[in-house]
């Protein structure tokens, strides 16, 4: 199945445009998955029960990979995706008021870096209209719900937005993560200075504990100073946070083989040049947080290696989006296996014994 979609699915699709390719991907996964019998059966195929017991903040999940928010916005093939082998989804980013986001074209491949570059805008369908569609579905993963901020409002009045999202979003997740991180909505990255970003989360986790109190994770960019990730991580500990989701896109262009990449313009680079940056980041928040504060590492991962760095740089769950898209349908399965396969080898016991080795013996 791998060969196929190497040899022939991927060279058809990466023919048309990156948001058109995008789409069809989607639509061709609630086909192909529409049916309970099909899910189950590709299910079964990919399935990979190397990491029974696992638990984060208090959620048991199948196994440490999950679909990155961003790759389906509005929550339309949550249990196709799990199909494919991912132990969770973060559906979105969703916002209160449904947008169109920015103009195309918006999305970006650079096939020679295995990277995308997007401006997407958070264009979704709107936070009531994803949860609607997510009440009538029963995940076949844990279900995460990435919320960010509305692009016409101010950031004064930015608690409001994410409140109103947040409350909606709780209704159907096992988690719910705030994006304060993407480039590509003006000024939202401001929000991660260290006032500004604790005012927001004391109080979506003021409204988390007057509710249902599902674990609460922040989302933060790779281009922080070091400064900046303490602070945020001191911010995350004092409030109780679950865990902090690192890292989002980069608007740094270093190193790219692909040329006249200026020409794109701005937005948000993802994938293997992000691998590197998003490791560094992730040992940063185990030091600072001592290991007591759970991470899901996202930001080139590409195949088991990756994922084992990822891991052994502190993070605790793992996420991915750019290499799902370059390595296609088995990409969880061969992801899961391997690195079951490299964990064995190295001669630990469980994933748990790999989270953060790296970052406990590196000074980085």
């Amino acid at each position: 199945m791998s060969k196929i979609y190497q040899s022939i699915i991927r060279p058809l699709l990466f023919r048309f445009p990156t948001e058109t390719a995008h789409e069809f991907g989607i639509e061709s996964l609630k086909i192909a998955l529409r049916s309970k019998t099909a899910q189950d059966f590709i299910a079964g195929k990919l399935a990979c029960d190397k990491f029974s017991g696992l638990q984060r903040f208090g959620l048991k999940f199948g196994n440490p990979l999950g679909v990155a928010a961003g790759f389906d916005k509005n929550g339309v093939a949550v249990n196709q995706l799990a199909a494919l082998g991912f132990g969770f989804v973060e559906v979105g980013t969703v916002t209160f008021n449904p947008q169109e986001g920015n103009e195309k074209p918006r999305m970006f491949r650079l096939s020679e870096d295995k990277a995308l570059i997007n401006r997407l805008g958070f264009n979704n369908q709107g936070t009531a209209k994803v949860v609607e569609r997510l009440k009538k579905i029963s995940p076949n993963c844990v279900l995460g719900v990435n919320i960010g901020k509305n692009k016409d409002v101010s950031n004064e009045d930015a608690v409001d937005n994410y409140l109103k999202s947040f409350e909606l979003a709780s209704e159907v997740a096992d988690y719910v993560a705030v994006n304060v991180s993407s480039p590509n909505t003006p000024h939202l990255r401001d929000l991660q200075k260290a006032d500004a970003l604790e005012e927001l989360l004391r109080a979506l986790q003021t409204r988390n504990q007057e509710l249902r109190a599902k674990p609460l994770l922040v989302k933060i960019a790779p281009d922080l100073l070091q400064a900046e990730i303490e602070a945020i991580v001191d911010i995350a500990l004092r409030l109780n946070l679950d865990g902090i989701i690192a890292t989002n896109t980069t608007i740094k262009r270093d190193n790219l083989q692909t040329k006249n990449v200026g020409s794109i313009g701005v937005g948000g680079l993802s994938g293997k040049p992000l691998r590197k940056r998003s490791d560094e980041v992730i040992r940063q928040i185990y030091r600072f947080s001592k290991g007591d504060l759970p991470i899901i590492g996202v930001g080139g991962i590409f195949d088991a290696e990756d994922a084992f760095e990822k891991i052994a740089s502190g993070a605790s769950l793992i996420q991915s989006y750019t290499g799902f898209v370059y390595r296609g349908i088995t990409f969880a399965r061969n992801v899961n296996f391997g690195l079951a396969k490299i964990i064995k080898q190295k001669g630990f016991e469980s994933l748990d014994e790999v989270v953060g080795i790296d970052a406990k013996k590196s000074g980085t």
